[in-house]
């Protein structure tokens, strides 16, 4: 078998070029063809009987299809160990040549990662930032509670007015070809709200029990349901009531309604608490971004094309998966221009990857390492999630070949982790 080995001016990308023996073409292409004999099954022969001339005649093409696939990755991958090449994406193979009698040759490129030496994170100083809870933002959290614990008392004898809410059901109508009634019960709409869209406080406001209010609303563009934005909607509204919210005091009686506190001191305390715990969260993850934002900035090198392209797809299977939540239609998902959204997450897919190499170079000089009791932390933590078993998941992770990627992102948590404990 000869080989060589070139680098094009992509610095990630390499080319070899094959050549398999003769002989070694000849010994599997003679396997391929009695395989074939044992089980062809050809008019006017028994089952093995065919003779081997017609078998190579009538599957010629079959024959020299599974010869390549059994050749060419096998001789592939015994070059690419040879030249301690490691490489990031699945061959490209051309120029193949198959002959009978001759050497097998054939050229596969594909990427490896650049030569990368990552500087300056020794220096790195993550932001300070302020984690105290001031009085205003207890305060807020205590009425938010006020607010999940409200009471609406009907109002008799008058129309709405701002303030109020209106208990309504309504059917919308998109104003399109081939839109449908869609129709929605028991709903509370404040009249006059910060959060509600205006066309409903201008048309229902003034109306009593019993009416009912027929008016369009036109979505803008970017309206923060992919369901309505851009779209005009007909609705057609009864008021069934309205309504007036009443708050509960702030007091002790209110404290020990929410559970096990014995005043309203205490629930303060545990606010406190759980918002200094948040923000101390917050804090650290988006330290943790700057942190690798300064390292990106400082650590130029390129990245495989293929990393990049695999990271694209995750983005948008996540962006995708958000949409489908929120009710995005697969009929709306299939009308979107994918080749522009691709291209409106390239940028930062390449901070991803670049990311991910820095901080495996980090984890690698520093050596950190990661515990078979941390991955098998991780997979109890995954069988919790899907109501599996450990052994399903780590099963099916085996077989899928992912658990060495798992142990991967815990080493670059760890990695980060390292870098923030320094930094700070």
């Amino acid at each position: 078998m000869s080989t060589e080995s070139s680098t094009n001016h992509d610095p990630c990308t390499r080319e070899v070029s094959v050549e398999v023996p003769a002989d070694v073409v000849a010994r599997e292409t003679e396997s391929v063809v009695q395989n074939y004999q044992k089980l062809a099954r050809l008019p006017g022969f028994r089952k093995g009987k065919v003779p081997i001339t017609v078998v190579r005649s009538r599957f010629a093409g079959d024959i020299r299809g599974e010869v390549i696939e059994r050749l060419v990755p096998r001789y592939f991958r015994e070059e690419v160990e040879k030249q301690k090449l490691e490489p990031v994406s699945q061959p490209q193979v051309t120029d193949l040549h198959i002959k009978e009698g001759e050497p097998m040759r054939f050229k596969a490129t594909f990427e490896v990662l650049p030569p990368i030496e990552v500087t300056g994170y020794q220096e790195l100083r993550a932001e300070k930032t302020d984690t105290n809870i001031s009085e205003e933002e207890v305060t807020a959290e205590l009425n938010n509670l006020r607010e999940r614990r409200a009471v609406f008392t009907p109002v008799e004898d008058r129309a709405l007015a701002d303030g109020d809410f209106a208990d309504v059901s309504f059917t919308s109508t998109p104003k399109e070809e081939g839109g449908k009634p869609v129709p929605v019960n028991d709903v509370l709409v404040h009249i006059g709200g910060p959060d509600t869209v205006k066309e409903f406080s201008e048309n229902l406001r003034g109306a009593r029990a019993g009416e009912e209010r027929t008016f369009d609303v036109a979505y803008p563009e970017d309206f923060n349901d992919p369901r309505l934005a851009g779209k005009t909607v007909e609705y057609k509204v009864e008021v069934k009531a309205i309504k007036q919210k009443s708050l509960p005091e702030l007091n002790d009686d209110f404290a020990k309604s929410l559970g096990d506190f014995e005043d309203l001191e205490t629930v303060k305390q545990r606010i406190r608490e759980g918002l200094e715990s948040e923000k101390k969260h917050r804090a650290e993850h988006e330290a943790k971004e700057k942190l690798m934002d300064e390292l990106v900035r400082r650590n130029e090198f390129p990245v495989p094309e293929s990393m990049v392209e695999h990271q694209i797809d995750l983005r948008l299977e996540r962006g995708l998966r958000a949409l489908a939540a929120q009710g995005l239609s697969a009929e709306h998902m299939k009308k979107m221009d994918l080749p522009r959204l691709r291209a409106g997450q390239r940028d930062a897919a390449v901070k991803e990857v670049k990311a991910s190499l820095i901080l495996e170079k980090i984890a690698e000089a520093e050596k950190i390492e990661v515990s078979d009791e941390e991955v098998g932390k991780e997979i109890d933590a995954l069988a919790r999630q899907t109501k599996q078993s450990s052994e399903e998941i780590r099963s099916r992770l085996t077989r899928d070949g992912a658990l060495d990627k798992i142990r991967n992102r815990i080493r670059n948590e760890k990695a980060l982790d390292f870098l923030y404990r320094r930094s700070a």
